[in-house]
């Protein structure tokens, strides 16, 4: 089978999003062939920036989203007075679509009711289609998307009834940076991926699998529409969320963008998200809080499927479990990617009523490679130097004795460093780990724990209920006195660890290991392929077997009965060994055009 696996700043590089589970799928499905289509975000996402890749990925395509528009010197004024027309009409479509907002609940558009979403849902489409073929066919889209006519009609759209309360202010300047950025995620309308073919473009996949419902989905509602390719959508941290949670931190930054600018482009992402779930086949989503999101957002019930995403456990089962022990000096441990959003404030916090009520107690804060550098990501560094501040505040150097070395029972580490060489390292020195977030999706260091065996406190955020499964303690997020009682509690009763241990790790052998993500994705790219038409023939049915293998082969029934001959009678034998055997009585009758039931005999 031909994959076509389509990525937004993910696959293949190694530093993007969900590239630890693509390549686990890609590596765990080695009877198929892949060809990745890579959409990068930043300069981190250039052209051959990736590592050796698994021999059954056969091709690797990829397009920017940043920098200049691609091939726009030649189409420096756009299009012609015909082609300028024709491009104004479908632009518009898409404009009014996105200044409606009605792409499903929780915004002003969608207060007109399903029926008035419905349209605007059309329309969108209408014109994100009408784009695509004026870009394959004629070209210069990018230029036409940056141009005056582009951000006159964007004007035009705001001002008109029943546009977003927010659009309607929007100024010239703000109109720019919208074109600007529809420029960017319309980029793979304008894409050669699309070629016919058994060796070229998305024209000899099979199915076309899209890491999200953002303009990675973009190639393959392309392909499914020109040719026919099943179209499966996957999200395990939902795009649209996302771009919700960017939106808001840009909304409060020094140098944020204006609010008609957050509200028409949260409404082209949510119109992209919403066309993208009704034209899949299938989406999957990695737990039921992802689920929540897509159906909110108008995917179909009956489309929607639940496939956890898959972890390496031997390295983590091999860890021995917690056996009811408690050294001398109990250890906390929390493994994550620090920022704001990991709340290692209110940790360092609890922390402090820890150590009041377990003297002792240590605290191990690992923190995950694979992320952004610090020069690239300020933010997550600042948070970080405000954290170990915090710590050597709140917990001054303790020594032993008058003559030796203080030391802070709070350790800052890297996994991968001298310190910590190995993600095992850090939960095999857990007595108890903890999950501090105030925003999650799919907590993986909350699964990894449960793989290696150890009693978890974690904050009531996204799927962490979910994941748990009554295998530990839950507390609500920001309240660092809860976080506190929780991990008193567990220290306090090794036993009690042990258990909660032991069911966690059952627990995660038997939902969240690699084998049964792969499993689950081969059973759906069969059933997906099972259901694609034929190229040169019906539709072939939901039960693709249905249609017995014998009912193709020629045989003496299928063709018209000779007329009858009337012979002398001869013995069996010579009358056996003269002519060839005759068609039984039933296919006689059948092929004489006499219904079953109805031939000699029957009354």
């Amino acid at each position: 089978m031909r994959i076509a696996l389509l990525t937004e700043g993910g696959y293949p590089y190694p530093r993007g999003d969900s590239y630890a589970w693509c390549d686990r799928l890609v590596r765990g499905l080695g009877g198929h062939d892949f060809e990745v289509h890579a959409l990068g975000r930043d300069e981190r996402h250039r052209e051959g920036s990736w590592p050796a890749l698994p021999e059954n990925v056969r091709r690797v395509r990829t397009a920017p989203l940043w920098g200049p528009a691609p091939g726009g010197g030649g189409h420096r004024s756009g299009y012609g007075r015909r082609l300028g027309r024709r491009f104004g009409e479908h632009f518009a479509e898409l404009a009014r679509a996105v200044c409606a907002g009605a792409y499903g609940g929780g915004t002003e558009g969608a207060a007109a009711g399903g029926g008035g979403a419905a349209a605007e849902a059309d329309r969108f489409a209408d014109g994100l289609h009408g784009l695509a073929d004026l870009a394959r066919e004629h070209g210069g889209l990018a230029a036409a998307l940056r141009s005056e006519q582009a951000v006159r009609l964007l004007e035009v759209a705001c001002r008109a009834p029943g546009a977003l309360r927010a659009a309607r202010s929007a100024t010239p300047a703000d109109l720019l940076t919208v074109a600007e950025q529809l420029e960017r995620a319309l980029r793979p309308l304008s894409l050669d991926w699309y070629g016919a073919g058994e060796t070229r473009g998305l024209a000899a996949a099979d199915v076309c699998h899209a890491v999200g419902a953002g303009p990675a989905a973009l190639p393959g509602l392309l392909a499914r529409r020109l040719f026919g390719t099943p179209l499966l959508v996957t999200e395990y941290g939902v795009r649209l969320r996302e771009h919700y949670l960017a939106s808001a931190a840009h909304a409060v930054a020094p140098d944020a963008v204006s609010a008609p600018v957050r509200a028409l482009l949260a409404s082209f992402h949510g119109n992209l998200a919403r066309e993208a779930y009704r034209r899949a086949e299938i989406v999957t989503s990695g737990n039921l809080h992802a689920r929540r999101w897509q159906e909110r957002c108008g995917a179909e019930r009956g489309r929607l499927r639940t496939v956890y995403p898959g972890m390496d456990a031997p390295e983590l089962t091999g860890i021995e479990e917690d056996a009811g022990r408690s050294g001398p000096d109990p250890v906390l441990v929390w493994v994550g990617r620090t920022g704001p959003a990991r709340d290692l404030v209110g940790l360092l916090h609890a922390f402090a009523e820890v150590r009041r009520a377990v003297p002792g107690t240590r605290l191990l804060i690992a923190e995950r490679p694979g992320g952004p550098a610090p020069e690239e990501d300020p933010e997550s560094a600042r948070y970080l130097a405000h954290c170990r501040a915090l710590a050597a505040q709140l917990f001054p150097d303790e020594a032993a004795g008058p003559l030796s070395v203080g030391e802070n029972p709070v350790c800052f580490a890297r996994i991968g460093g001298s310190a910590l060489p190995r993600l095992a390292d850090a939960y095999a020195a857990a007595d108890v780990t903890v999950l501090s977030s105030v925003v999650e999706g799919f907590p993986v260091p909350l699964v990894e724990a449960m793989l290696a065996g150890r009693a978890t406190v974690s904050t009531d955020v996204g799927a962490v209920c979910e994941v748990i499964g009554g295998t530990g303690l839950v507390v609500p997020p920001r309240n660092p006195r809860a976080l506190a009682e929780a991990c008193t509690a567990l220290l306090r009763d090794p036993a009690r660890r042990a258990r909660l241990g032991a069911a966690a790790r059952a627990r995660a052998q038997e939902l969240f290991t690699a084998e049964q993500n792969v499993a689950a994705f081969r059973g759906v790219y069969l059933e997906l392929l099972s259901q694609r038409p034929l190229p040169d023939g019906p539709a072939v049915a939901a039960l693709p077997f249905a249609r017995p293998p014998e009912a193709s082969l020629p045989g003496r029934w299928t063709a018209p009965a000779a007329p009858a001959v009337t012979a002398p009678a001869a013995p069996a034998a010579a009358r056996s060994a003269g002519r060839p055997a005759r068609a039984p009585s039933w296919a006689r009758t059948a092929a004489a055009g006499v219904p079953a039931g109805q031939g000699r005999g029957s009354r």
